[in-house]
């Protein structure tokens, strides 16, 4: 089989959606499923919308992503990888166009093609830029226009010449064969008039250059299909295999996931956060949600692709050794925040505990918390991962391991029976820590069980007040099991400040 070579060609225009980061890891998991090569390429010739910071938020994404390109910006023998790095090679392809008339002049301004467009719509007709409008229009097949504007050297844009009443067929490998009437085609720029090529040229181009052997990209860029087609077919050059994914739609399962999903819905939609350049406000990624980067890759890749199997969780090695385009859907899949949150929770519990006692450190060094008893760490894990989704959530459950509790004076006197009498108490149990070792657990229970029956009050409010004093509130794990963690010095303190609050 021939060298399987695939590309992911984002433009740098804002952040990578995680659409687009499905589109790369399809691509990516094709070819290494096929030891092929996986390459980045970067489609930045507009200007205009070109945000400088997107091209590194795309690369920092996927490579967080784990997914690594064989050839790209840093490397490779195709390049340049970059679009605006490449005008010099796309010159003599314009001018063979041209020369062989697959491609005309075009000299209208922006302000003029808009003034017409207005003028047909009013008359209930839509303007098409083709065979039945150039004529009396500004380009080079009109040559009282052409030699006229030529001579003031005025701008211009070079257009596609689609050939006129032709069936032009092209084959996804998804959707099979697609069939459109020529003559409802625009004649596409092919050059913009600051001398930039557009994406259908710079595509085409740089595909057959570069030995692409299959396109996958995004359902919205079919209706380019047929324009590449006539390109391909004007150069003599064989066509990639293409295949177009389907979208990825809304929770609501209707319109594709987009910036407005997050704000309404709060789904995210970045691998990475990203800060908006002109509203300066940063939108959380995946990865600042406490989110996984397999687990979502594991959730996009079932968005599209079914593996024909009741198997749900996948390593990003056995999606590779899965994959087949053959098993992509047809459909569009709807996003669903509760299924990545499930996928999360599975990786989680998959993780070695190892793995989470280093990324549990780690957040808590982020918030200037250093505990550096791996011993404990992992006890604590073993105890109360079952319920995490996230591996912030072990350290919210447990946070009263790694420092004091923040009390609340009305919640705790709330719990209370009596000031005076549990004042007593607690200091009865400051005594008890001050004279025994806390980890002989037997002697406590023992010790509490007296003074329960001593008091007259069952032990359970004994255990609540401990609890109360250790954690601040009545949930956490086993108050005998948190004893035995937190040093004998810091007990006292916080039954300390118990007292303390009750005066």
């Amino acid at each position: 089989m021939k060298n399987i070579r695939v590309r992911f060609a984002p433009s740098p225009t804002g952040p990578l959606h995680i659409g687009n980061l499905r589109t790369a890891l399809f691509n990516y998991l094709f070819a290494k499923k096929k030891k092929g090569s996986f390459i980045i390429r970067f489609e930045d010739t507009d200007k205009e919308r070109y945000i400088k910071a997107s091209e590194k938020h795309i690369l920092n994404s996927l490579k967080w992503c784990g997914i690594q390109a064989d050839e790209g910006p840093d490397n490779g023998n195709y390049g340049p990888y970059r679009q605006s790095k490449r005008k010099h090679i796309y010159k003599k392809y314009v001018k063979y166009l041209l020369k062989k008339n697959y491609a005309y002049y075009a000299f209208e301004s922006k302000d003029e093609l808009k003034q017409i467009r207005t003028e047909y719509k009013d008359k209930g007709k839509l303007f098409i830029y083709n065979y039945s409008t150039r004529k009396n229009l500004k380009n080079s097949f009109n040559n009282c226009y052409y030699n006229q504007i030529k001579k003031k050297q005025t701008k211009y844009i070079i257009r596609l010449n689609v050939p006129v009443s032709k069936t032009i067929k092209v084959y996804d490998l998804l959707r099979g064969n697609i069939s459109i009437n020529s003559n409802v085609i625009d004649d596409k720029v092919l050059v913009k008039s600051d001398g930039n090529v557009t994406y259908h040229l710079a595509n085409v181009i740089d595909d057959h250059l570069m030995k692409i052997t299959h396109v996958i990209k995004g359902e919205e860029w079919i209706s380019s299909f047929p324009i590449l087609h006539v390109l391909y077919y004007y150069f003599n050059w064989k066509m990639p295999k293409f295949i177009h994914l389907p979208l990825i739609l809304n929770s609501f399962g209707k319109g594709k996931l987009s910036k407005r999903n997050y704000n309404k819905l709060n789904i995210p939609i970045f691998p990475l956060k990203w800060k908006d350049p002109i509203k300066l406000k940063t939108i959380l990624g995946y990865r600042e949600l406490g989110y996984f980067p397999d687990a979502l890759l594991n959730m996009l890749a079932l968005f599209g692709w079914n593996p024909g199997c009741e198997q749900e969780i996948f390593s990003l090695k056995e999606l590779i050794a899965t994959f087949s385009l053959k098993d992509i859907n047809f459909s569009s899949a709807r996003f669903d925040k509760q299924k990545i949150d499930w996928i999360n929770h599975r990786h989680l519990q998959s993780r070695s505990i190892d793995e989470l006692t280093r990324l549990v450190k780690l957040c808590l060094n982020e918030q200037k918390i250093y505990f550096n008893n791996d011993k404990t760490i992992k006890q604590i894990i073993l105890r109360i991962r079952s319920q995490c989704t996230f591996v912030y959530q072990i350290i919210e459950k447990a946070i009263y391991f790694f420092k004091k509790p923040t009390l609340k004076k009305n919640y705790i006197k709330k719990q209370i029976i009596n000031i005076k009498i549990t004042k007593k108490i607690l200091f009865l149990i400051i005594e008890w820590f001050n004279n025994y070792d806390k980890n002989n657990l037997k002697l406590l229970r023992l010790f509490l069980a007296k003074l329960a029956f001593k008091k007259n009050i069952k032990i359970h409010y004994f255990l609540k007040l401990l609890r109360l004093s250790l954690v601040g509130k009545l949930v956490g794990l086993e108050i005998l099991f948190i004893i035995t963690k937190l040093k004998t010095q810091d007990i006292i303190k916080r039954i300390c400040n118990v007292i303390l609050l009750l005066n």
